[in-house]
């Protein structure tokens, strides 16, 4: 693990130091959230700045050169709108699906980013490296046949806003959180943060006692995400109703 980070490391600063030397901007391929984790915690000597095609992004390139959002030509990447050519006979196309299907073109994980469905189709945030691709080879989604076509962004609605609701819990700790929006054991909920499972704000946490902050977005591989919005009241017995947003 620690060889991972520090070849992440090297691979960053290569980056920026071409971004230094040519002063240009200079991207990144499209990062998860442990290599999103290993950039945070990196020092650099020019801006960095991480975009993955809308606010709530998961997967995101790394933009060196950059101090704010970068303008859409700006970037090397592009939405692409994968819909069935017959909804009325297509099959209820899931993330898995759309993901299943560009992965069997023989695209690399890291040249897509999210994949955002809605209303059965699927948007995606793909390196332009591979948008001739996708919209000239990927016909078929699952059992459906499908049309692809090169958007400017996303559909005003197509990303939801978390679901808010209260949980009730000891604590404010990382663990105690997890635990109970995810429905998991305390034991088991321990075991996923030190195995590096669990990131807030994109940054991986190891430590179960770890206090998250209003407004921090926490994310479990495999489970979901959630925003953690503060303590609502104690109740009677001294424990602590929490308001958390799941992101559905």
């Amino acid at each position: 693990m620690q060889d991972d980070k520090e070849a992440l490391r090297r691979r960053f600063s290569e980056l920026c130091d071409r971004a230094d030397t040519r002063r240009t901007p200079v991207f990144s391929d499209f990062l998860d959230m442990h290599e999103q984790s290993v950039l945070e915690e990196t020092r650099f000597s020019s801006p960095v700045f991480l975009w993955g095609g809308y606010k709530e992004a998961e997967r995101r390139i790394a933009c060196f050169g950059f101090t704010e959002t970068p303008e859409t030509d700006e970037l090397p990447a592009q939405w692409i709108c994968i819909a069935p050519a017959a909804q009325k006979f297509a099959d209820a196309l899931t993330h898995r699906d759309f993901l299943g299907a560009l992965l069997s073109l023989g695209l690399r994980r890291e040249m897509i980013g999210d994949i955002v469905v809605t209303e059965n189709c699927g948007y995606v945030f793909c390196m332009r490296t591979v948008v001739s691709c996708i919209l000239s080879e990927l016909s078929r989604v699952k059992h459906t046949t499908v049309r692809c076509s090169a958007v400017e962004a996303l559909p005003p609605d197509a990303v939801c806003a978390p679901e808010y609701s209260e949980v009730v819990v000891a604590g404010t700790r990382l663990d105690a959180l997890c635990a109970a929006v995810f429905r998991l054991s305390r034991a088991d909920a321990q075991k996923r943060i030190a195995a590096g499972r669990v990131f807030v704000n994109s940054r991986e946490i190891t430590k179960s006692d770890f206090s998250p902050t209003e407004g921090d977005i926490i994310s479990v591989r495999g489970l979901g995400r959630f925003v953690f919005d503060g303590v609502a009241r104690e109740t009677k017995k001294g424990k602590l109703r929490v308001e958390i947003g799941i992101y559905k």
